[in-house]
């Protein structure tokens, strides 16, 4: 036994043998994958609530005498949804080694989901409800809440890969955080229109 650990060690030197995945997908990024599966039954509960008061209770949506501001939600789904280009163009950037369009691309995706989120904060303190005033507006602070602290995330760690960028911590060999950091906010970006087409316009 003793010779094959000698073996076994000389066999793969200094270093460990390389990992050997029973996927094509890397762990990291399966792993946001299941993350991103976990956010969606959330979410999910959520919706079920919505429609529970909606349809089951037959609760009028909006409930008079308020209003909804559909024009500005959908000025801001505008904003987010170009972040989500801008968000694939640093990835594609970073994969041809175009440094300046990586950083360019999360520089402006951060911006645009900053203004998302300023804007959805100034909503509420201009939307003339809150919770107290019935199941309306519970569920519209749960639903459109739940996604600003969502965003909130995306932000945060959008925030670490730009400032990577700008240290010239990503390549096109190593990129991974890009990517990574990209699928979550191309899930809160698809969850938004869910969101804004549920909550504002049907």
């Amino acid at each position: 036994m003793v010779a094959h650990a000698e073996a076994h060690l000389d066999h793969h030197g200094d270093h460990p043998p390389e990992p050997h995945f029973s996927s094509r997908i890397s762990p990291s990024i399966l792993g946001m994958y299941l993350f991103i599966g976990s956010e969606i039954m959330l979410f999910g509960s959520f919706f079920t609530a919505y429609f529970f008061v909606r349809v089951v209770n037959g609760v009028q949506w909006p409930t008079p005498p308020f209003h909804l501001p559909v024009y500005v939600a959908f000025i801001n789904t505008c904003i987010l949804v170009t972040s989500s280009f801008t968000m694939h163009w640093s990835l594609h950037s970073v994969k041809r080694g175009n440094v300046w369009g990586l950083r360019a691309g999360l520089l402006l995706t951060f911006l645009m989901g900053l203004t998302f989120l300023i804007t959805q904060v100034t909503e509420y303190l201009r939307i003339g409800f809150n919770t107290a005033d019935g199941a309306f507006p519970t569920i519209f602070f749960c639903l459109t809440g739940l996604h600003g602290c969502h965003v909130f995330v995306g932000l945060t760690i959008l925030l670490f890969m730009t400032i990577r960028a700008f240290r010239g911590h990503f390549s096109p060999e190593h990129h991974h955080g890009v990517e990574i950091g990209g699928i979550y906010w191309h899930f809160v970006d698809v969850m938004w229109i869910l969101v804004y087409l549920t909550v504002y316009i049907i």
